[in-house]
């Protein structure tokens, strides 16, 4: 029997907080109860805000946690290679565009059009979808100089064209969920890629975005079981869609319950939500922060 494969895959761009903790332990406890390994990836692709400071200290607040994880952690700051080849092999199926609007172009347009009273599809995280219509149609040799000539990109997914491709069953299209989503949902689960449009690929500076990094990430580690937050719970559309595109294996899935704040929110590092270095410094001990998150 293939041995299962967890992970936990965190961004060193703050401290971590309960939520993080939560997650880690309860990848931890699932992973050991069943003879599993247990990885730790590093979601470093933002290099300005992912800092080797951030790192350490996120490293520190693990092991303090008696978090212990196997091998050495994957940091993607490393691999651009592996999610370059991937891009390539999606632009090389009609499916992956250069998107020259920047982010202020794309709002102003999203705005002009719900101002003259059209409605404007957003993405399940309520980020309105990329208004790329015509760069999609731009020949090859018309993207080809804009690009010599310096123009600013990001690379996008053609989301209507590979909805639209024959042989793929997006009918059939599903994961299998062995927590619950946010209605309560579990079992084999049909996904909705459409909800999220064109989504991005890599930033302008080449760095892969998270649908496509992820995806990668689990396939090459040989992650069999995902277990993360219900915030990414409506993400495994996508990612769906790019592991039957990309000829990826399927983990199952695993979508726990967030720590929430006093008012109903998630935990958020951008909000200063009390980390675990907080409680660290206030004389908690690692018994205690298990006791907090439930576990």
């Amino acid at each position: 029997m293939t041995q299962a494969v967890f992970r936990f895959a965190p961004s060193p761009n703050g401290r971590l907080h309960l939520g993080h903790a939560y997650s880690a332990l309860l990848n931890q406890r699932l992973a050991r109860s069943i003879g599993g390994k247990l990885l730790l990836r590093i979601e470093n692709t933002d290099t300005v805000r992912c800092t080797p400071v951030l790192e350490a200290r996120m490293l520190d607040d693990l092991r303090w946690l008696g978090f212990e994880w196997d091998g050495e952690p994957r940091r993607q700051s490393e691999h651009d290679t592996d999610y370059a080849e991937a891009v390539g092999r999606l632009e090389a199926m009609g499916l992956a565009y250069p998107a020259f609007l920047s982010r202020g172009e794309a709002r102003r347009l999203v705005e002009q059009e719900t101002s003259q009273g059209h409605s404007w599809p957003y993405d399940p995280d309520g980020v309105p979808h990329y208004p790329g219509g015509e760069e999609r149609l731009l020949s090859e040799q018309e993207r080809a100089r804009r690009v010599a000539a310096g123009d600013a990109f990001a690379m996008r997914f053609d989301m209507e064209r590979a909805l639209s491709l024959p042989g793929l069953q997006t009918e059939r299209l599903c994961w299998q969920e062995e927590c619950s989503g946010p209605d309560g949902e579990k079992g084999e689960i049909t996904a909705d890629p459409a909800a999220w449009g064109d989504f991005m690929l890599t930033g302008r500076d080449r760095a892969a975005a998270y649908h496509l990094a992820c995806v990668l990430d689990d396939a090459i580690q040989g992650v069999t079981h995902v277990v993360r937050g219900r915030d990414l719970y409506h993400a495994t559309s996508a990612h769906r869609l790019l592991q039957e595109l990309l000829g990826l294996p399927e983990p199952l899935y695993c979508h726990h319950d967030l720590i929430l704040d006093s008012d109903g929110r998630k935990l958020s590092k951008s909000r200063g939500d009390t980390s675990v270095a907080e409680l660290r410094a206030a004389g908690a001990t690692p018994g205690d922060i298990t006791r907090m998150v439930g576990l």
